[in-house]
């Protein structure tokens, strides 16, 4: 939907921590990835799912995020798994930076958190 607000949230479902980003997610939105990222390594769960299903757009700060919050997760112990399915500004930038084999990745949100 155009216009729709960018946001950033941090649920936790079926013991599970959930990340969810949804609309055009730039480096303005970076601080809040990188919290987000940051509680769900340190929360004690063992997995974390980011739903990438309603991000419209991400640029290289997205990415820097996510390997930032690889490194956390895995050093605490935490999977993490990126789940989409992938819109086409996104999918085109995990393409081009060839970024995609780096991570977990689900075709879905209910594949992620089955995992």
């Amino acid at each position: 939907m155009i216009g729709e607000e960018a946001v950033v949230t941090t649920t936790i479902d079926r013991g599970i921590a959930l990340v969810s980003l949804r609309g055009e997610i730039d480096e303005d939105h970076a601080p809040t990835l990188a919290r987000a990222f940051t509680q769900t390594a340190a929360s004690g769960l063992a997995l974390t799912v980011v739903d990438l299903s309603r991000m419209r757009f991400a640029d290289s700060s997205v990415l820097h995020a996510l390997f930032d919050a690889q490194r956390a997760h895995r050093a605490a112990g935490v999977a993490l798994v990126l789940a989409g399915p992938l819109q086409a500004a996104v999918r085109r930038l995990f393409e081009v930076t060839g970024a995609a084999p780096a991570f977990r990745m689900a075709d879905s949100l209910e594949t992620a958190m089955t995992s």
